[in-house]
């Protein structure tokens, strides 16, 4: 079999893996539906008011989309990998012409397809149940690769959180522990100005900056967002190699 006709044998048996897992495709949909609602609907922002969602709606629509790519490859791939190990799968993959690389690879691809249609739900509910305006203009299709290599990065992330977690439970406890901060220190929900200012340049360190940052231009500033996709770009394949070399050959 050729790399590709590997990477495709893979990828459609962790496709109907998901779909096996019924709880896992109902709250994967359902865990970005219910965020929109909550902040969006309930909560509301209050723009001029101060504090927290004092910003437009559509200033929001970048951490909507950060939630579903940086929580679900987390413990998807992490959790998989803890799975894999106690049931030795991996030393069965050692036996085929697997590499590791191109099952990361085929798991991100699963992810981002899943991912992929959990953000377009997302959006098609932050225009109805917010309110909130997106532009129409072909730039706005360049959302689609930083979902992609969102997606990748954070599979690179899971996976090595999963090659170090003892347990799924392990993984899940880490995972939390990673994405709760990154989630609201990384220009999401929370703006750079309600931090305080020595924190500020801590932001950089975060690749999910760069996502909300590149996101946010095309979907509401209408500012430049090719710079953060290439540092987006970089980080994710530099995070996939680190993932990949992080996946046990046996176990």
């Amino acid at each position: 079999m050729s790399a590709l006709a590997r990477v495709a044998s893979e990828f459609v048996a962790s496709w109907h893996s998901f779909l096996r897992r019924r709880t896992a495709v109902f709250f994967t949909f359902f865990f970005p539906a219910i965020i929109v609602v909550i902040f969006g609907a309930l909560v509301q922002t209050q723009p001029t008011g101060g504090g927290l969602f004092a910003e437009p709606k559509e200033y929001y629509i970048a951490g909507y989309l950060a939630v579903v790519v940086l929580f679900t490859p987390l413990s998807r791939v992490g959790s998989t990998i803890a799975r894999h190990r106690d049931g030795n799968r991996f030393e069965k993959l050692a036996t085929t012409p697997l590499t590791r690389a191109e099952w990361l690879l085929a798991h991100s691809l699963v992810n981002v397809v899943v991912i992929g249609l959990a953000a377009l739900l997302l959006l098609g509910l932050s225009v109805l149940v917010t309110g909130a305006s997106l532009p129409v203009s072909a730039a706005t299709l360049a959302v689609i690769p930083f979902v992609a290599l969102g997606v990748t990065l954070f599979c690179g992330l899971g996976a090595i959180i999963g090659s170090l977690a003892d347990s799924q439970d392990g993984v899940i406890a880490a995972s939390n522990a990673i994405a709760l901060p990154l989630l609201f220190l990384s220009e999401t929900f929370v703006t750079p100005d309600l931090l305080p200012a020595w924190f500020v340049p801590a932001l950089n360190l975060s690749p999910l900056t760069f996502f909300a940052r590149g996101v946010r231009a095309l979907t509401y500033t209408g500012g430049e967002w090719a710079t953060n996709l290439g540092i987006l770009a970089a980080l994710s394949v530099a995070f996939f190699v680190a993932g990949t070399l992080a996946i046990p050959q046996t176990d």
